[in-house]
């Protein structure tokens, strides 16, 4: 298709070109031949003029009117042309070739001899009212006296045949050299529209594999064209649509095992308990086993539906100036009773004045998160320290506890959906893997940032950051994009 459209375009423009050059040419072809015979009529009406003694004789002395065409002749033979001379009538008198051209005696047009008279002079192409039987092409001009009295006319005339016989040369010339262009131009063609259509072909065949499903497929790219960064822009998108594949995939397996995981506790609990397994004294404790897995779905099905109305942009943010240790120290002592069951020390918590441009819901959700992730990952009798440094613009929230820590290789990921560095998720199944995703989240709503350190088996710190004025319009809601 790109070809034929690009031949038609080499068509139509050689055509077109060709067209003008022919009008071109005929228009040139006949201004030179109006010059050259205005020229010849210049030359003739001279010669006449310098013949006075002829101008009254020249019809009644026939020796006299020889005299004269042989003079016309040779000017005629010289510029091949048919020179003829008229009386005031228009009447013919004289012609370089006798009578062979043009019969002597018959008159030229009355709108010739008017225009002849004319500082322009006479010109046409046609048969000059008659006198001629094709077409030619005449110049005429006056013969005037000493005076400025118009005694006669002349006229010069040459065959239009010529022109034909040019514009055929010339046609049979543009053909042969049109057509030799059209071949090397299609050759050309052929070479650009493969290289040009064959990546749209591989890119409009890998488009047809992944509505297929396959998202592994790339296609090739060569060079650094317009094509080429369309490849690339294309690949990339690949690349994202796999990984997105491959989250959804590892999405829907993770929510499968963390739902799996305490209804078969809960199952098993109660299946004990009717058929008698569990005895009656046992029971009220293993209620109260059920009672927490059913809180545990609670906040797994909770903390999935935050994530949606997360990413889907629902979530609103209600940000002011305001203390950062008001949510610190709320979260710590909500938490106190854990933190005494497992005899934490409590470190840093020295609130002094900080202020912060943030939702306080929004923070106290984060913080929240990232101490219940501490408290279940410090060890008893170990410590959790918090720490808030303010510096550029920014304060600097972290929290940091004893305990094993998070290897380097797992570090990158602690912040997805679901992730657990214990692959068989026995360790600590009270998480779900969704608190750390959805604390980095709301942090990118709030315009700061999150991250997290870790020495191995020594400590493990998160950290984050919030703006301490307010951002300036629309900025927020950029790096939440694209969190």
């Amino acid at each position: 298709m790109y070809f034929t459209t690009t031949a038609a375009l080499l068509i139509a423009s050689t055509a077109v070109m060709g067209l003008i050059q022919m009008y071109l040419v005929m228009g040139y072809f006949k201004n030179d031949k109006r010059e050259s015979l205005t020229d010849v009529v210049n030359i003739a009406s001279t010669q006449f003029q310098s013949e006075s003694q002829l101008r009254e004789a020249l019809l009644q002395n026939p020796d006299l009117a020889q005299a004269v065409q042989k003079s016309m002749a040779l000017i005629s033979e010289t510029s091949s042309t048919t020179i003829f001379f008229t009386d005031k009538e228009g009447t013919l008198v004289l012609c370089s070739e006798g009578s062979k051209s043009v019969n002597l005696g018959k008159t030229v047009p009355a709108s010739a001899l008017k225009a002849a008279e004319s500082d322009k002079g006479f010109f046409e192409t046609g048969t000059l009212g008659g006198l001629y039987p094709a077409r030619y092409y005449t110049a005429g001009g006056a013969v005037r006296d000493g005076s400025g009295g118009v005694r006669g006319y002349v006229f010069a005339s040459t065959s239009a045949e010529s022109l034909g016989v040019f514009v055929s040369d010339m046609f049979s010339s543009f053909i042969l050299a049109a057509g030799l262009m059209l071949l090397a131009s299609s050759v050309l063609a052929i070479f650009f529209t493969t290289r040009l259509t064959t990546p749209l072909r591989r890119i409009s065949e890998a488009a047809r594999k992944f509505g297929g499903g396959d998202f592994s497929v790339r296609v090739p790219v060569d060079g650094d064209d317009e094509v080429a960064q369309l490849a690339i822009t294309f690949n990339n998108m690949a690349r994202n649509l796999e990984t997105i594949d491959s989250s959804r995939a590892s999405f829907m397996g993770n929510i499968a095992h963390e739902l799996r995981t305490p209804m078969t506790s809960i199952k098993g609990f109660i299946d004990g308990m009717l058929d008698g397994t569990i005895p009656d004294e046992m029971r009220q404790h293993y209620l109260g086993l059920v009672s927490q897995e059913v809180g545990r779905l609670t906040r797994l099905i909770q903390n999935m539906l935050d994530i949606s109305k997360l990413e889907a942009g629902e979530y609103q943010v209600h940000a002011q100036t305001y203390d950062v240790w008001e949510s610190m120290t709320g979260v710590v002592f909500s938490a106190e009773q854990r933190i005494e069951a497992r005899r934490i020390d409590i470190q840093g918590l020295a609130p002094q004045k900080t202020m912060v441009y943030a939702d306080p819901d929004l923070v106290y959700q984060v913080v929240y998160n990232l101490l219940d992730n501490a408290i279940k990952f410090t060890p008893e009798g170990g410590f959790i320290k918090f720490g808030v440094q303010k510096s550029g613009g920014f304060v600097t929230i972290s929290v940091r506890n004893s305990g094993q820590g998070i290897s380097a290789d797992a570090l990158p990921y602690v912040f997805e959906r679901f992730y657990k560095e214990d692959k068989s998720r026995g360790l600590n199944t009270r998480g779900s893997g969704l608190g750390l995703h959805i604390s980095k989240v709301l942090v990118a709503l709030s315009g700061g940032e999150i991250w997290a350190e870790s020495e191995e088996g020594q400590w493990c710190q998160f950290s984050f950051t919030l703006p301490c004025d307010a951002p300036a319009s629309g900025e927020r809601r950029k790096k939440a994009a694209g969190r």
